[in-house]
């Protein structure tokens, strides 16, 4: 029976494109016992289960501080970005689960506060000695040495991969997936910790993980325009109407024209392309929504209050890490329950720094008030 529920489970595999990454090409960094579930659909099963991904619900998209039930938070945004990658793969005949574990999985190293929040806990990270902090190489170190208390969730290689390399910051009119083994996998993780170009020239070895990096831009652009607009931030129209003809001023119309362009230019091709049209107009609308948007969201006052907390909360957990504060909530509720390897293989700076990553905002601002 085992057998043919097997089968019945990676019957998918008899249909995918020959560009598709196969169940059978999954491979671990730890050794892997087989189930009767496919290895990226168990790696799905371990994401959502994971305690980083209920966090999602209480972490700040764009808008932080927003008292309005419309706004979106991080786990509408993976959501969003898993199912236009999935469309995306069907249609092209890309493995999905691969793509979904993938999506799920890929803000998990966000900070409170978004970017903003990145941008402060970075400065702390190189002041003091612990490298370059990046969200997507968190979220990496975040499923191998942070989850199940310190052991890692065992995920495999190409996930953790396209989750590395996701970054929908730097926009590309064509992805092409580059080849790796898992030990040029581990020396760009570890790289991207010492070398700025490090994060900024990384490039997916699956086309699946193409896929997801394309997909986490598209579905941002356009809802955070929806919420932008919901805010009274700006009005669709004051969108320029050299992008506005091309992909339309909302997320349905851009998501949908991006979605078909991409699929257009894609089948049939080992690589994800997007047409010069298409391109210039999300380039363009990428830079409108920096200007009227995400330079906006936040104010300089509120930035600077932010970095105080930041700093705060900081130098409390790393002397209540150094004097044994057992009452410290780093402790009792954070390193008390932690594996022997976590503890020994990390420098206290370390700890705290995925402490702090780790929060949602809530427990951040709360956390702050108890401490200041």
């Amino acid at each position: 029976m085992d057998e043919k529920i097997k089968k019945q489970m990676l019957r998918h595999n008899e249909i995918l494109s020959k560009y598709a990454t196969k169940d059978e090409d999954a491979y671990y960094l730890k050794e892997y016992e087989a189930d009767i579930r496919p290895p990226f659909f168990r790696d799905i099963d371990r994401i959502i289960y994971s305690l980083g991904y209920i966090r999602y619900q209480d972490k700040t998209q764009v808008f932080a501080g927003v008292d309005h039930d419309h706004i979106s938070k991080r786990m509408i945004h993976v959501q969003f970005v898993s199912k236009i990658a999935r469309t995306i793969g069907r249609a092209l005949g890309l493995n999905e689960d691969l793509i979904e574990a993938s999506a799920l999985g890929h803000d998990l190293g966000h900070v409170p506060f978004g970017h903003q929040g990145e941008k402060i806990l970075n400065e702390i990270s190189l002041e003091y000695k612990e490298g370059y902090f990046n969200h997507n190489i968190q979220s990496v170190r975040n499923l191998m040495n942070i989850e199940n208390y310190g052991q890692g969730l065992n995920i495999s290689v190409q996930v953790l991969d396209a989750i590395m390399c996701h970054n929908g910051e730097f926009l590309l009119g064509k992805y092409e997936p580059r080849e790796k083994t898992k030990e040029e996998f581990l020396e760009e993780y570890h790289n991207s910790y010492k070398d700025i170009k490090q994060n900024t020239s990384l490039k997916p070895m699956t086309l699946e993980g193409c896929v997801v990096r394309v997909s986490d831009l598209i579905a941002y652009l356009g809802r955070d325009i929806d919420d932008a607009v919901r805010l009274k931030l700006l009005k669709r129209e004051d969108i320029p109407e050299e992008i506005t003809k091309v992909l339309g001023n909302n997320t349905k119309d851009i998501v949908n024209t991006c979605i078909n362009d991409i699929i257009k230019n894609s089948y049939n091709k080992d690589y994800i392309l997007l047409s010069e049209d298409v391109y210039k107009a999300i380039l363009n609308l990428k830079k409108f929504n920096y200007e009227n948007i995400y330079n906006k969201a936040m104010t300089n006052e509120y930035f600077l209050k932010l970095k105080e907390m930041f700093k705060t909360l900081f130098l409390k957990y790393l002397d209540d890490l150094k004097t044994n504060n057992d009452k410290s909530l780093i402790i009792s509720s954070y390193l008390n329950n932690m594996d022997l390897q976590y503890k020994t293989n990390n420098t206290k700076e370390r700890i705290v720094l995925d402490y702090i990553a780790g929060m949602t905002d809530e427990y951040f601002l709360k956390e702050y008030k108890k401490n200041k």
